[in-house]
Parts: C-alpha cells; sequence; structure tokens
C-alpha cells in the first residue's frame, strides 16, 4: 500500500503500525493518558489495540486531510467485514499522540 499521501509523520508511523499488525510500534506513539472515541464513543485504547491490531487493516487509503492527521479509506476487519472508516489522529507537542477518533464514514 502506497502512503505517500499520508504527510505527518506521526499518523503515517501509526498507519505503517497498525498495517503490519506492530502493536509496539503502534502502542510507543501514544501519550500516556491517550483518549480513543469509536463513533463518537469513548473506549479503550490499550484494549481495543489488543483486540484490533493484527486483524483489522485498512484496504484502501482514498483521502488524507488535516495535514495528514486525518486518515479516511476502506477497511476490513475480520469481525465485522468490509467498510470505510476513518483514523483522525491528534498530536501533542511532543509528537505523541493524544487522541484518535475512528468511525465509519
Amino acid at each position: 500500500m502506497d502512503y505517500s499521501a499520508i504527510t505527518h509523520p506521526v499518523s503515517r508511523a501509526a498507519i505503517e503500525a497498525w498495517q503490519k499488525g506492530d502493536a509496539k510500534a503502534w502502542n510507543a506513539l501514544f501519550a500516556p493518558n491517550a483518549q480513543f472515541f469509536d463513533d463518537g464513543n469513548p473506549r479503550d485504547l490499550h484494549r481495543f489495540s489488543s483486540e484490533a491490531i493484527g486483524h483489522e487493516r485498512f484496504t484502501s487509503i482514498d483521502r488524507v486531510e488535516d495535514n495528514g492527521l486525518s486518515i479516511y479509506g476502506h477497511f476490513h476487519s475480520d469481525t465485522w467485514g468490509d467498510f470505510r472508516t476513518y483514523f483522525k489522529f491528534h498530536v501533542n507537542r511532543e509528537g505523541k499522540i493524544e487522541r484518535l477518533e475512528i468511525g465509519q464514514g
């Protein structure tokens, strides 16, 4: 998959780790108290990550917005099937993800 459209280095590293199923690299990108929202509902980031990494992935990246922080595309989940989704990253001054919003769209 071509990641060149993802211009923000942190969100690009996160998507690459996600796609590779690399939980260690993924988790290292987050601030200790990062917030996570799934379709607007707060969820536990670590639980979500441990359940989803390696079982979910983008099948295409269709659009990138917000200076490379919002990623939209087609997605596959071994549990939920195929659908369109977005990942919206919010990065703090230290370069860590402090908030992640995902959802269908």
